[in-house]
């Protein structure tokens, strides 16, 4: 069996972390076998290379070796692109295709980001892991294939799991064995290790010579927390090495080119269903919306009670001030609310209702003290009744008629026992 340092030369993986050697130890060690592996961790920390060294240092490295990444294939092709398809099987499907578990047969699949695969695919992947067997697209003819999966991610697989996307079976059939690589941040004394490798082969490459970094520079480059990892390291060598004239890296330069602490790079933001009410505090937006329906209602059917004719002083000055009044909850009652005056002449005007006390009781003068004490609910139930016996009973045309939806109406007879 070959060793850990033999391995790491071999494919070029550089560092001396006890974590990334635990790493390669575990798949020198599942290599002979055919057991599935899991290889988890962070965006960037080189997940590609474990199943590389599975594959070569295993029975089945004289056949293929297929790289797919499931994130970049989309939803619609994948299928036909792991399984193959028949001709005709859907618009464009002008030949038979072998997909790559057929091409793959005898070989080894790794399969990149797993955790984006749809939840379809899903289960065709976990027949395969069970007994071999899979159906192209289009067709009924069941057929074997002998493939090893090494699958990785860099989601939360549990986390997945619980919000229903990815399947709890499918998980455990693929983590046979999990191997987790741990993230650059973690493995302070290789940074700067695979820095000067980076910059080595930059230099080689563009024909000039190695940039080097003083000492602050340095302990600026060890103490980042490099959220990319290694991808994020060798992208900062390579700009380094190509941009700056002068070989000798400051402590100024090289923060030039790194984003600050704090900031963070762009991440992938899946769209929430507005109907989805997973947490308690969804629900009560939704009842609080509820709410906001309702008092709209209310507004209209009061508004249209003095834009029809009813005395104003009819309705409670403190209830027109609780209709009306400012709410956190609702940009409506931030406004100053109009209310339609009809005079004898032709001509309509809307006048303000103000807030200070004089114009209140401009409104309200005629109101009497004895009808403060009357309740929304019986002034409502009033105003349905009178509506109800000038349209004949017409639920419709007495909706209209109070400003309300005749679904609204409905339900307001029927609370009311009307």
């Amino acid at each position: 069996m070959e060793t850990v340092q033999s391995i790491k030369q071999r494919f070029e993986i550089i560092g001396n972390d006890p974590k990334l050697n635990r790493a390669v130890e575990k798949a020198i060690q599942v290599a002979p076998t055919d057991i599935s592996v899991l290889v988890v961790g962070e965006s960037g920390v080189g997940k590609e290379s474990i199943p590389k060294i599975i594959h070569s240092l295993s029975h089945r490295k004289h056949g293929k070796y297929i790289a797919v990444n499931c994130g970049a294939i989309p939803e619609g092709t994948i299928d036909s692109e792991l399984f193959g398809h028949e001709k005709g099987s859907f618009t464009g499907a002008n030949n038979a295709r072998e997909g790559y578990f057929e091409v793959a047969d005898g070989g080894t699949i790794f399969l990149d980001e797993v955790g984006e695969l749809p939840l379809t695919t899903q289960v065709r992947l976990l027949r395969v892991l069970e007994n071999g067997e899979f159906i192209k697209v289009g067709s009924s003819q069941v057929q074997k294939t002998n493939v090893r999966i090494v699958a990785a991610t860099n989601v939360n697989m549990f986390d997945a799991i619980e919000k229903g996307k990815f399947r709890e079976d499918l998980y455990y059939r693929l983590s046979t064995v999990e191997i987790g690589l741990p993230p650059l941040r973690e493995r302070k004394d290789d940074i700067h290790l695979l820095f000067r490798k980076f910059a080595a082969d930059f230099a080689h490459k563009y024909k000039m010579p190695a940039i080097k970094l003083d000492d602050d520079a340095v302990k600026y480059l060890i103490n980042y927390r490099w959220s990319g990892n290694i991808r994020q390291l060798r992208n900062a060598a390579e700009q380094i090495s190509v941009l700056e004239t002068k070989r000798e890296i400051s402590l100024k330069t090289i923060s030039s080119y790194l984003p600050q602490e704090g900031s963070h790079l762009p991440s992938v933001i899946k769209d929430k269903k507005s109907d989805d009410f997973s947490t308690e505090r969804d629900i009560l937006y939704k009842v609080l919306f509820d709410m906001k329906s309702d008092l709209n209602d209310l507004k209209k059917l009061t508004l249209e009670l003095m834009k029809n004719g009813s005395k104003v002083q009819d309705i409670n000055p403190s209830l027109i001030q609780k209709v009306y009044g400012k709410s956190d909850e609702e940009k409506f009652f931030e406004e100053k609310p109009r209310v339609e005056v009809m005079p004898n002449s032709q001509e309509t005007e809307q006048e303000e209702f103000e807030d200070d006390e004089d114009d209140n009781n401009y409104l309200f003068a005629e109101t009497v003290e004895e009808e403060e004490t009357l309740k929304l609910e019986a002034k409502e139930i009033e105003l349905i009744k009178k509506s109800l016996e000038r349209n004949k009973g017409k639920r419709k045309a007495a909706a209209d008629e109070l400003g309300i939806s005749e679904r609204t109406l409905y339900r307001k007879i029927k609370q009311y026992d009307l």
